[in-house]
């Protein structure tokens, strides 16, 4: 009997392996595939929904540092700042802030004093007026009571004339007397009128008086002195920008700069009209600072507007809101810029994935999980998310392996629904296929989550 060497057995051994793994090979080409592709895990824990912003700083309470009073009662509704002292200025009580410019108020001023020369040469013209009125008056008084003397005088010698003659005297001496208490009278009324007059020419001249009084004032206030002890901080102009020299102040907002209480600084930030709904007051912030991104601070949320606004150089809605900040550190400065995580929402022992192995189709999330050697796709459903990773209510479980992104195959992969959610491509109803059957079913040994 013909006996084949021992050895010769590894031949065929060897055929069968290299068979069984190309089949292999070939029955799960979805293997190769998520090799390539990265991988992260379901993670479980707290999970946080912040809202990140950027924001300023400013003092909670802050010392105006105010321009001359008195700026509509003079007529003056805007001045130009000359000089300002560069931001950042530590001051003492009294020190000089800015100097205004004083080319309006001083022409202003050269008016006023017309003015006042032109109200007293007035009411002199006034006084004399009335003066020599009165005089007149009392002189034709005088007179008249010389004619009622005369005319007495001549009624007593006609005591023995004929009657005609005598009644003649009598007419003659009545209307003296008239007439001299109508003199008398005439002269009563006069004077009301001159102390009248004198009134109305001392009201303008003490008009004109008041005004240039206080166009002294204000030129003397166009030297800005600070109010208290501190560091000048500039306002900001209505467009955003902050005052500087050139600019102007109004007479109905003459803030000049502040002088901020540094204990107790705010972090003044925007929300877009998409996010604000979220933020609300009392919620905990924690603030980084750009001047040193090694810092963090904590606040909390004071205010939230009720309105929004469109900021200069954007077309989006936003919504003010204000952070307290809790530290109290002198190096803190206003206008230092900050980064807002605000904390809106809380979920506790929470399942959560990065947001780029979501996929949408249509409105149901997808995301391609590891199952064993292949890639299925897994339907899922979200809850919460931040700007970084999502709420996973239904779908996974913790340690699950997820593709971040999407697999070259993904309409040859599998696909796993949600138990008692419909799929979102059901095929019509037909007498060999039930309702709702998917389009892709799953393999037998994909369990439903």
């Amino acid at each position: 009997m013909l006996r084949l060497p021992r050895h010769r057995w590894i031949t065929p051994l060897a055929a069968v392996l290299i068979l069984g793994g190309s089949l292999a090979w070939y029955l799960a080409p979805s293997s190769s595939e998520a090799s390539d592709a990265i991988v992260t895990h379901v993670k479980r824990g707290t999970f946080h929904v912040v809202v990140t912003t950027s924001g300023e700083l400013q003092a909670r309470n802050s010392v105006k540092i105010m321009g001359p009073a008195g700026l509509q009662q003079a007529q003056v509704y805007a001045i130009a700042i000359q000089s300002l002292v560069p931001e950042g200025t530590i001051v003492k009580q009294g020190d000089v802030v800015a100097q205004l410019d004083r080319s309006g108020i001083a022409a202003k001023l050269t008016e006023d004093q017309l003015a006042v020369q032109k109200a007293d040469a007035e009411y002199a013209k006034a006084a004399l007026d009335s003066a020599l009125t009165l005089s007149q008056a009392r002189e034709q008084i005088l007179q008249d009571s010389l004619a009622e003397q005369q005319k007495q005088i001549l009624k007593d010698q006609s005591t023995y004339e004929a009657p005609s003659i005598k009644r003649q005297a009598e007419i003659d001496l009545e209307q003296s007397k008239r007439t001299f208490a109508q003199a008398k009278s005439d002269y009563k009324t006069k004077t009301k009128q001159a102390i009248a007059q004198l009134e109305v020419a001392g009201a303008d001249r003490d008009r004109a008086h008041n005004t240039l009084d206080l166009a002294e004032k204000l030129m003397a206030g166009f030297t800005v002195r600070a109010p208290a002890p501190g560091m000048v901080i500039y306002v900001r102009e209505w467009n955003g920008e902050k005052l500087a020299q050139g600019s102007q102040i109004s007479a109905f907002d003459p803030v000049v700069a502040t002088l901020p209480d540094l204990s107790h600084m705010e972090s003044v930030t925007y929300v877009n009209e998409v996010d604000v709904r979220k933020v609300a007051k009392g919620q905990h912030v924690t603030l980084g600072l750009d001047s040193d991104p090694t810092r963090q601070l904590t606040g909390t949320v004071t205010s939230v507007a009720n309105v929004g606004e469109q900021r200069p150089n954007s077309d989006a809605k936003v919504f003010e809101v204000t952070i307290a900040v809790d530290q109290s550190d002198t190096t803190l400065r206003p206008g230092m810029t900050t980064s807002n995580a605000i904390e809106t929402a809380t979920v506790p022992n929470a399942l959560f994935i990065p947001l780029e192995a979501v996929s949408i189709d249509g409105s149901t999330p997808y995301v391609y999980r590891m199952d064993g050697s292949r890639v299925v796709r897994q339907q899922i459903e979200t809850g919460a998310m931040n700007d970084d990773d999502v709420v996973v209510s239904r779908g996974l479980s913790e340690g699950d392996e997820v593709l971040l992104s999407i697999p070259a195959n993904a309409s040859e992969l599998p696909v796993v629904h949600l138990s008692g959610a419909s799929p979102p491509h059901a095929v019509p109803p037909a007498t060999d296929r039930p309702a709702g059957t998917p389009i892709t079913p799953a393999r037998p040994d994909s369990s439903t989550r």
